[in-house]
This record gives structure tokens, sequence and C-alpha cells, in this order.
């Protein structure tokens, strides 16, 4: 199996707002970058995003480890949060509707492939690679709002 380490970043102009994402996936010596943007969007439609784009670049089962700056993302996988909310039909556990389901969705339907492990790094603190995947994100809001 192949072994991928993966960093994404999503960020917002205002929340919600115009807001980008961005991603690097490693393989060995091989590495993609990948990015994009949504007009009117959220800050954690986005981490989301980042995560989704970069497993959908992957064509076969690997090992990954997946690294963020969103606790929200982390959290909600590590702890089994967006796991529950989809076995009760989208609903938290105090009964109001999950936000994001549709993206979380897609994301544990892709999780479910692969062997992830979900790492949270804390962001602007010097991880390059995190620093890179903010760049993409925040190169793509400028594109919007120029």
């Amino acid at each position: 199996m192949k072994e991928i380490k993966i960093y994404t970043d999503g960020a917002c102009s205002k929340n919600p707002g115009p807001g980008g994402w961005g991603a690097v996936l490693i393989y060995k010596s091989h590495r993609k970058e990948i990015s994009g943007a949504d007009a009117q969007t959220t800050n954690n439609r986005m981490e989301l995003t980042a995560v989704i784009k970069a497993l959908e670049c992957l064509k076969e089962k690997c090992k990954i480890e997946l690294f963020t700056d969103s606790k929200y993302v982390c959290d909600s996988i590590i702890k089994g949060w967006a796991e529950s909310w989809r076995n009760n039909n989208w609903k938290k556990s105090d009964k109001k509707p999950a936000i994001n389901a549709d993206l979380w969705e897609v994301l544990l339907n892709l999780i479910s492939k692969h062997d992830i492990t979900f790492n949270w790094v804390k962001g602007h603190a010097g991880n390059i690679e995190n620093e890179r995947c903010d760049e993409l994100a925040t190169s793509e809001i400028k594109k919007l709002v120029l």
C-alpha cells in the first residue's frame, strides 16, 4: 500500500464569505499541490473541502497521514462525532442538525476507502507544509476578490 502524507488548510475572508482551500500531497519524492475556491462559504466548509479534494486525487487504497490545523475536522473524525451524526440521520446529540452534513457524507465515504491517521497541527506556527496550504488557500481567495 502506498504511504502518502497529506496537508490541508481552508480559509475564509469574512465568515461566511469568499473562501479558499489548499492541499499538499506527498508520495516519496513526488509532490502535488491543489487548491480551489468558493465565492460564498465558511471556513469549516473550506477545511472539509481541502481534505475531500486531496483524497479524491488518490486512485487506490493508501495508508495516509493527514495533517490539518482544523480542530473541527480532526475532532469530528477522531472522536467519532461525524460518524455518530451520520448514524443519527445527521442530527447531533442535542438533536440539532449537523452542520455541513453534505460534506461530511462525502468525507466519511472517502475515509472508508483508506487507512488514514488524522493529525492536528497548530496553524501559523511554522509547519512548512501547513503554511504552504495556507498560502494556496489565501491565494485562491485573492483571485475571487480582485
